[in-house]
């Protein structure tokens, strides 16, 4: 994770350190990917590589932090790995972005490229 500046975390309430490390992990479109897959099933790490058309490794490298901030879990099974949604954080997280696309955004979600 990115070093917060000093000035940064001392301004907001305690929560700039938290929230950074939240979205900052969420701030990746093949971490959202994945979300998104596991909110249909749970998967092993190769289910989840040939769902979204990606390498195996690229997978896994993205796993790592969702993983740490737990918005998924996982257990071995046998030589793989399954891996699934954190339902309460993620669904609920979900339904807010969505709920505040259909309220507030011009676009309604479908948000134009910004880059």
């Amino acid at each position: 994770m990115k070093k917060v500046s000093n000035v940064v975390l001392m301004v907001k309430r305690g929560l700039t350190k938290t929230c950074y490390g939240f979205f900052n992990t969420l701030a990746n479109p093949t971490r959202l990917a994945i979300l998104e897959a596991l909110g249909e099933k749970n998967m092993t790490v190769g289910e989840v590589a040939e769902a979204l058309g990606q390498q195996q490794s690229m997978i896994s490298h993205n796993l790592k932090p969702l993983e740490k901030c737990k918005f998924i879990y996982s257990e071995k099974q046998g030589k793989s790995k399954l891996l699934k949604l954190n339902k309460e954080t993620v669904n609920a997280l979900f339904d807010t972005v969505d709920k505040h696309a259909q309220n507030h955004c011009p676009w309604k979600g479908n948000c134009p490229d910004s880059r």
